[in-house]
């Protein structure tokens, strides 16, 4: 299985859409974004608040090596274990605007399981700065991550 993460970004959208398969069962996929312990270790992210439910709402905070802050957060409209999420993402102190991002989780067989993200920002604009940062290689080894982490609860 082909573990490389797909991004899906078509010209003049505002959209785009990222895929991974996993060889994680999709019980332990989805926990990797429900639970605070586990978005810490592949995030490598402090995570201040994550209320994994609907209408639940999370804060995670990053330092760099510097020890410069920054701030991520959101809201939680829609959750559905094994199957769904979706939340609003805002990077605090930045001029992108808040995207609203829809996560689903896709069972393949016992041990797989396929992660779809479908992320809207607020402009076209917005969405190609994104893109121009690391974002692919960012997005990537934040899912090797999570592979490798996630592995170790089998």
């Amino acid at each position: 299985m082909e573990k490389k993460t797909k991004i899906n970004a078509e010209d003049g959208r505002q959209e785009l859409t990222i895929t991974r398969d996993f060889d994680l069962p999709v019980e332990l996929l989805f926990r990797a974004y429900a639970e605070a312990e586990i978005v810490e270790q592949w995030m490598g992210t402090k995570v201040l608040k994550l209320e994994s439910k609907k209408h639940g709402s999370y804060q995670f905070v990053t330092t760099d090596p510097k020890g410069n802050q920054y701030g991520f957060n959101g809201a939680i409209h829609e959750y559905i274990p094994n199957q769904k999420i979706t939340r609003t993402f805002e990077m605090e102190g930045t001029s992108y605007g808040v995207q609203l991002e829809f996560y689903e989780f896709e069972r393949i067989t016992d041990d797989t399981s396929k992660l779809k993200m479908h992320v809207v920002y607020d402009s076209v604009m917005h969405r190609d700065q994104i893109l121009q940062l690391p974002f692919a290689q960012g997005i990537n080894m934040a899912h090797n991550r999570i592979q490798d982490i996630v592995n170790k609860l089998k």
